[in-house]
This record gives C-alpha cells, sequence and structure tokens, in this order.
C-alpha cells in the first residue's frame, strides 16, 4: 500500500499498467522451472472500453516482468523471524515490506509469525506493548518507512519509558537508484530511523542478509536485557525482493541464554544490613516484577522483613490483598520509615518528596531526617539526554546499578543470613501489626466505594465492582491502568497474579490503552484468560480501528467504557489555570469536552463488528448487560459495553 493523499500515478499510467495486467492475467501458466527466465507475453488483450484500447496502442512498449522461483531474501528473513520466536508480526500495510509481508503469509504459512492487520501504525506498536506486558517477550511490528514511522512514534515513546521491549522492522528503499518514481522517493529515508533514535534502545540497517541475520539476533538480544526497551531493524526493499545469492552461506546466528545484570554482592551485603537492622523500613516498588517470579520475590523479601510494601503500579509487584501490601497508605509510610528501599522506581525523587503545582513551585522532602535510602534499578545502566523520562535526580545513600527482580534473590538470602532470634520476634510483631492495618484499608475502600452508588452519572467505584463481581471465580487479567478510574479496582480487587493487572502506559500517550488492551488480550488468548480493559473514552477515539482488528483476528476482550465525555484531566488542568488567573472556573469545559453529539461507542463498536452495548446511565442496568457481553467474551469473541461515568 502506498501511502499518501497525492496521486503520483496518473490516469493515463494507471490505465497502461491496467492493460499490461490484463495481458499477464490471460497469458498461459509458466512452470515454475521455466519462471527463472522472461515469461512468454501471451495473446494481446481485447480491450472492451475505447479509452483503454487507445492508451495501450499509444503507450510505448513495457518490458515484462521477470518471475522468479528463487527464494527471495525476505525468505531468509522470516527463518531468522521464526527463529527468534515472534509468534506475531503486527502491521498496517505498507509497500516498503511488500515481499516480507507476502513471505510472511506464503513461504512462512501465516504461523509463528502471524500476521495481525492493525488499521494505524500506533496501534500496532501499542499492541506489541501490551502483548509484551503479559507475555514477557516482543512480537513483531513492520512499519512502512518514515510515514509508518511518523504515525508509530508516540507508542515506541511510550514503550521507550516503559521499559517494554517491542521489535520493529522498517521497510525503507535506501539506494536512490532503484527507487520507483514518485511516492517511493517520499516515503525514504537516508537515516530513517533518526527521528526515533533518542527513544529506542538500538537500531541498524543491515546491507546483506548475513548482516541482517546477526543484526536481527542482535537486537533482540539487546531488546531483552534489562532495561528493556524497543529496538529498530530496516528491512531495505532491494534485500527483501532480490532472489538469494549463495543460499549456502547463510545462517542463522545462536539465540543466546540471556542473564540479566546482578547487583554487586558488597553493595547487596549492605542493603542487607540496612533493611534488617531498620525499626521502620518500606519497601517502595514500581517496575520490579518482569516475570511471575519477581512478584514471588518481593513477597518474599516483605515476609521475611515483616515490612510493608508500597507499591506504584508500574507493574503488579505485590498482591492486592496480601497483609504487607499498603499501597494506599504510601505517604504515612514512608514519613516514618527509616530506611526506604527503592526496586526499579520510575521517579524516586517524587516518592520521597511532596511537590506544590503554584505559581510559585515548591518542594519539601517527605522523608524523616537521617533516613536511609537504597535503590535498585537497571534504569542506572542506561540513560539518554533529550527525553526527560529520567525524573528529578534523587539523593540516595546506596544506588545498586542493576536488574531488581535479578538482584533479589541474592538480596533475601543476605537478609536471612544476618536474622537472629531477636530480630524474628521484632519482625513478627510488626507484621501482626501490619495486617490489622491492611485489613482496616480494605474496610475504608469498600465504605469510601458505597458512596454514590446509586448516582447518575455511574459512579466508577461501581463501575469496577460490578465487573468484579461478574469476573472474580474466571481466570481473568485486567488489560488496562486504573489510574483514571482512581484505581479502585487496585483497591477492591484480589489482584493475586502477575498477569493480573498489566499496570500504567509508560509515556501517558493518548491512545495506548485500546490497542494496548487488544495486545495483552492477544497474549492472553492462548491461555485461556479472560482479558477486561475500563477503557477511556477519549484514547478509544484516538484509534477505534483497533475494534475492527480484536474483531477480525477473534482475539476476546471486553472493553467496558468509562465514558465521563471529557478529556477530563485537561478539564481539571484548564479549571486550575482559572483559579490561578481569578476568572473562575465555567468555561473549563470549552476544547476539553466530547459532547454535542455525544458519542455513542456501542454504535461505534457495532459498526467494526464488534458486540456493543449502551450507552448505559442507569446504575441498576450495569450488571445485566455485563453478563451479556461477558458472555460474548467468553466464547472467543470482543465485546463493548459503553457505560456513561462520572468524572474519576
Amino acid at each position: 500500500m502506498t501511502k499518501s493523499g497525492k496521486a503520483f500515478v496518473s490516469r493515463r499510467r494507471f490505465l497502461k499498467s491496467a492493460a499490461v495486467g490484463a495481458a499477464a492475467a490471460a497469458a498461459p501458466a509458466v512452470g515454475a522451472a521455466r519462471q527463472s527466465s522472461r515469461a512468454s507475453p501471451g495473446p494481446a488483450p481485447q480491450a472492451s472500453a475505447p479509452l483503454m484500447s487507445r492508451r495501450a496502442e499509444t503507450a510505448p512498449p513495457v518490458d515484462d516482468e521477470a518471475l522468479t522461483a528463487d527464494r527471495p531474501g525476505s525468505d531468509f528473513m522470516v527463518d531468522i523471524i521464526k527463529s527468534l520466536g515472534l509468534e506475531y508480526v503486527c502491521a498496517n500495510p505498507g509497500s516498503s515490506f511488500r515481499a516480507l509481508h507476502e513471505s510472511i503469509v506464503n513461504y512462512g504459512g501465516n504461523a509463528g509469525p502471524e500476521l495481525i492487520t492493525c488499521c494505524h501504525e500506533e496501534s500496532s506498536v501499542a499492541m506489541g506493548h501490551g502483548y509484551a506486558k503479559i507475555e514477557g517477550k516482543p512480537l513483531g511490528v513492520m512499519l512502512h518507512g518514515p510515514v509508518g514511522l511518523q504515525h508509530a512514534s508516540m507508542a515506541i515513546y511510550n514503550a521507550y519509558c516503559d521499559r517494554v521491549p517491542v521489535y520493529l522492522i522498517l521497510g525503507n528503499a535506501l539506494d536512490a537508484a532503484s527507487r520507483r518514481p514518485g511516492v517511493e522517493w517520499v516515503h525514504s529515508a537516508q537515516d530513517v530511523t533518526a527521528m526515533v533514535r533518542d527513544f529506542i534502545k538500538w537500531d541498524d540497517v543491515p546491507l546483506s542478509l548475513t548482516h541482517f541475520a546477526e543484526s536481527a539476533v542482535r537486537a533482540y538480544t539487546i531488546a531483552m536485557t534489562p532495561p528493556m526497551m524497543p529496538v529498530a531493524l530496516v528491512a531495505d526493499g532491494e534485500l527483501q525482493e532480490k532472489p538469494i545469492e549463495g543460499a549456502g552461506d547463510l545462517r542463522i546466528p545462536k539465540l543466546p541464554v540471556m542473564t540479566p545484570p546482578q547487583g554487586d554482592a558488597a553493595a547487596v551485603a549492605e542493603a542487607a544490613r540496612l533493611l534488617v537492622s531498620a525499626e521502620n523500613p518500606v519497601l517502595v516498588t514500581d517496575r520490579a516484577a518482569r516475570t511471575p517470579a519477581g512478584v514471588a520475590l518481593v513477597v518474599e523479601l516483605a515476609e521475611t522483613l515483616q515490612a510493608p510494601v508500597v507499591d506504584q503500579w508500574g507493574r503488579l509487584n505485590m498482591p492486592t490483598r496480601h497483609p504487607l501490601n499498603h499501597s494506599d497508605a504510601a505517604r504515612a509510610l514512608i514519613s516514618g520509615a527509616d530506611v526506604v528501599l527503592g526496586l526499579e522506581l520510575t521517579d524516586f525523587w517524587g516518592t520521597i518528596n511532596a511537590y506544590r503545582d503554584q505559581l510559585n513551585r515548591t518542594s519539601r522532602p517527605t522523608t524523616k531526617s537521617g533516613a536511609k535510602l537504597i535503590s535498585i534499578t537497571a534504569g542506572d545502566l542506561y540513560a539518554r539526554g533529550n527525553y526527560q523520562d529520567l525524573q528529578r535526580y534523587p539523593e540516595v545513600d546506596l544506588a545498586i546499578a542493576a536488574d531488581a527482580e535479578a538482584t533479589l534473590p541474592s538480596l533475601i538470602e543476605a537478609v536471612k543470613r544476618l536474622l537472629t532470634d531477636g530480630r524474628k520476634r521484632v519482625f513478627q510483631e510488626r507484621g501482626a501489626m501490619l495486617a490489622a492495618g491492611r485489613r482496616r484499608l480494605l474496610d475504608q475502600a469498600r465504605e469510601a466505594a458505597a458512596y454514590a452508588w446509586d448516582a447518575h452519572p455511574i459512579s466508577t467505584a461501581r463501575l469496577s465492582a460490578e465487573l468484579w463481581a461478574q469476573i472474580k471465580n474466571d481466570d481473568w487479567s485486567l488489560v488496562s491502568d486504573a489510574a483514571f478510574v482512581s484505581n479502585w479496582p487496585l483497591r477492591l480487587w484480589d489482584i493475586d497474579r502477575h498477569y493480573r493487572f498489566i499496570g500504567a502506559g509508560g509515556g501517558y500517550g493518548v491512545g495506548y490503552g485500546a490497542p494496548a488492551a487488544a495486545g495483552a488480550a492477544l497474549a492472553n488468548r492462548k491461555h485461556g484468560r479472560l482479558s477486561v480493559a475500563i477503557q477511556n473514552d477519549g484514547d478509544l477515539m484516538y484509534a477505534p480501528g483497533v475494534l475492527w482488528t480484536a474483531a477480525h483476528h477473534r482475539i476476546p476482550l471486553l472493553s467496558l467504557m468509562h465514558n465521563n465525555r471529557a478529556y477530563h484531566q485537561e478539564t481539571m488542568h484548564v479549571v486550575r489555570m482559572a483559579n490561578r488567573h481569578q476568572r473562575g472556573a465555567t468555561r473549563a469545559s470549552i476544547g476539553t469536552t466530547l459532547t454535542d453529539p455525544n458519542i455513542d461507542y456501542a454504535k461505534v463498536a457495532q459498526g467494526m463488528g464488534v458486540h456493543g452495548e449502551g450507552p448505559i446511565t442507569d446504575p441498576k442496568d450495569l450488571g445485566p448487560a455485563l453478563r451479556r457481553a461477558l458472555a460474548v467474551v467468553r466464547r472467543g469473541e470482543p465485546a463493548l459495553v459503553d457505560v456513561v461515568t462520572q468524572p474519576r
């Protein structure tokens, strides 16, 4: 597909090519053994339209296309992709990777990888983002030259900020002498990855198939080594399409067993000493649990110390109902801590400081004097200067530059070696008090959720509670963030496994949520899990075509619309500015709301082939609508329920 609003191909040239195509269609079949030479043109077609006949007669002679039975380079590229274990390749079709597309579906049998048809490049990458957060490995994404990469750039930035591996393959025409006139020039670049190089981990432009093979394996190992991030490999059009020469010399490099970097033994021992001697240690986690093993390790460290955990929900790091999960009491715990251990924190400075967004912005530390701060993060192993996802510099006492999940086993063992009977008794007493406090936090959350239970619009607490009641006996997975519904699922649900919650979106780019949910649901499908997403309304309007992708590929996913009919966060910002400028907030809805007309998301879904219900405005209608929609999802198809909700 050539992507341009400008018609670079004239009607004359189109009709000429149509006549040639008709001649090729009328020609007798050529045996595979003879296809390495020029095909016979066959008899001239009898055009029924005089205009077509005149164009064909007056046009200069066109050379017949040389057909070949030799394997194209794109076939070998598919062999490499298969060796990496990429299960899927998401793509919006583009001419710059047309040979690779054809090789995937024909030579590769459209299996391992299977091509997933997307309606926008941003959705392709976001699907890979969500998939990796469930499956723990990347899928492939094919992008069409610089224009496809421009579309995809926000989603790539999200994955970069979220430290998620996505495997990007960019089609491009490198040799100017071989580019087709017109659009292919507009859709090619000398250095196609330059526009995203500041927010990918590595990229390369292979000039041969051997180069492509080595760089493809290298890219995978780099993407999968913490800190994980997107990588990009350019697949030159000529390299894809030309027959393979010297096939006997080609080989696929070995994919190594990859081990993440672990913390220095002496530093780990010092961290253990500080934790064991502390009276009020607090563990703060964000992206610590890369895998299910990470959750178990966080639990083991917390239980060994009987220390509270504050989960910042970049991933699910700690089961929500665990007696030591005190995420709802973060501020009080951190202010009283004598040791704070941060595990893969995105923003350690923000964790230990209070900040006031006012005309004269101010901040103050929230930790007590003398508190020891320990950081374990692979983020210290990789940093770029332009984009400021690093956050403000935290003044910690001990910085261990290593992957937290890989370092936790040695830290746990170091803690256990230092335990005495006296410290164990202290820890047990602390644990008993924390367990009682956790029960109070859950009771408080349930009590708060009861407020506005029957309100119109429907409260986000009731939205979350009604969904939980319907899915709690399934093997379910929440494939959306929860921040925009006041974290009610994290406060009310029993989220006990790694795949139950995929965490936040990294760069907070709107348009991430719907395709990331579809990608996570794609990963959950083979495991038979029930995927549900609480879908923000404004986010869906960035990429509604992903509903069609879910319907087309039979991706079972319930999208429960949080339809507050606004970009509500931006409404709040305008309100804050209006108050600061003493102008009143009555006009804050201008430019921030999605009304007049209201969007009917059920009809949008139905138009994409997805079961759609709503808009639901009466709370008593919510439960029955959810039951009907979940019946559709349980039989393997997507469904959407549009619920008109309160802002948060």
